[in-house]
């Protein structure tokens, strides 16, 4: 595959769904991972967002960010958003968080742009206008993504990387196509999704060259939200595995951002929802029967403010007429993100959303054609997703 397929264009512009004070939510999300030199079984991995938000005022990790001006059009194909960029880099071992953390504003251009160098009609850009180097964009041929990145001072000073250059090139088609997912509900209400589930990734770390792999996502949310796991592997066969389940939990009242409370006890499935992309067998697998339990495991972390939390382990089944899907991931890192917004009546909305970098401790797939176990790959990375909470 030399070049990425799907509606490339669409990363560009916003969706079609007109904003709602409070719950319209935009990003561009890179997940970037790779082989940890110092700990087999595990990955580096960098996560890097640029966001905005339709909000007056919302606290995130304690930075206050007070909305700008709305977005300016005013230029065809160019569209200028108040927003912030964020990220963090886990190295294996340590969770540098933020590594990014920056107010800017945000421009999203198209290769339609009258002063982009090429005609095209699916490349663009999203940078940050800001003096930091913050950007991700597509050429005009569809043939790489790229993404520079520069880590905040309070990170280098810690011991982060103070570069990240970037070149994503496609993988194979079932990876490699952007796909669509879209829903309109009543009032407006709404999600527009637009996935790439994986790009092979040459990546340079300040003079440090490595090869690994990465996701795309952009996303707009006009919606309250549930609490949600949602996680995604890559093999290094090409394949690609992800489950969501989103649900109905105690922790939708939560305020607390600590990883283990009382209210995690009750958790009622809202859907069901699994994808296997199999290289080997080369076909797609949908999955909307699946077992979940999120259990504390062994390992543990000193958090930023000193205290020791206990990581979470993940065991997870799914299956349909054909294959059925039996792993556990192991969290050996967290990154969390911690939301306050003014709403309503004078009330403060809270939202936690976390992210941890994961290892594979084991892994089972039985198909018509026999089993597969973990020594089938040379690597699985991945990353898995908690969150609770509710923005409104």
């Amino acid at each position: 595959m030399e070049k990425f397929e799907g509606p490339l264009q669409d990363l560009w512009e916003m969706p079609n769904l007109p904003n709602i004070k409070y719950l319209t939510w935009d990003w561009w999300w890179w997940l970037v991972m790779w082989p940890s030199e110092k700990h087999p079984g595990r990955s580096e991995q960098l996560m890097v967002l640029w966001s905005t938000k339709e909000t007056p005022l919302i606290s995130v990790n304690d930075h206050l960010w007070a909305a700008g001006k709305k977005p300016n059009s005013s230029e065809e194909n160019l569209l200028v958003l108040p927003g912030m960029v964020a990220g963090w880099y886990f190295d294996g071992e340590k969770m540098y968080e933020p590594l990014v953390l920056q107010e800017s504003r945000i421009a999203a251009i198209s290769s339609k742009h009258k002063d982009w160098k090429s005609k095209s009609e699916h490349g663009g850009a999203v940078i940050a206008l800001c003096e930091q180097l913050l950007s991700t964009g597509m050429s005009g041929n569809k043939d790489k993504f790229w993404m520079r990145i520069r880590s905040d001072k309070e990170a280098i000073d810690s011991g982060s990387p103070e570069k990240f250059d970037i070149q994503m090139t496609p993988w194979n088609p079932a990876l490699s196509k952007a796909r669509r997912t879209f829903q309109k509900y009543q009032n407006d209400l709404g999600y527009d999704i637009l996935r790439i589930h994986g790009c092979k990734a040459n990546i340079e770390i300040d003079d440090k060259q490595v090869k690994g792999t990465a996701y795309l996502q952009k996303v707009r949310v006009q919606a309250p939200s549930v609490p949600w796991y949602w996680g995604i592997l890559h093999f290094s066969d090409g394949s690609y595995l992800d489950w969501f389940l989103p649900h109905l939990s105690l922790l939708a009242l939560s305020s607390s951002d600590k990883p283990w409370q009382l209210k995690d006890s009750m958790e009622i499935p809202l859907r069901e929802a699994g994808l296997f992309h199999d290289a080997d067998r080369q076909r797609s697998e949908k999955f909307t029967k699946l077992k979940f339990k999120k259990i504390k495991s062994n390992y543990s972390i000193v958090n930023q403010k000193g205290e020791k939390e206990q990581l979470p382990r993940f065991e997870i089944e799914m299956w349909n007429a054909r294959t059925m899907i039996v792993l556990t991931v192991q969290a050996v890192s967290r990154a969390h993100w911690s939301f306050d917004q003014p709403t309503r009546g004078g009330l403060i909305s809270h939202f936690c959303y976390n992210e941890y970098p994961l290892k594979v401790a084991g892994i089972a797939i039985e198909d018509e054609f026999g089993i597969r176990s973990l020594d089938d790959w040379d690597w699985i990375h991945g990353n898995a997703e908690h969150s609770w909470g509710i923005l409104h």
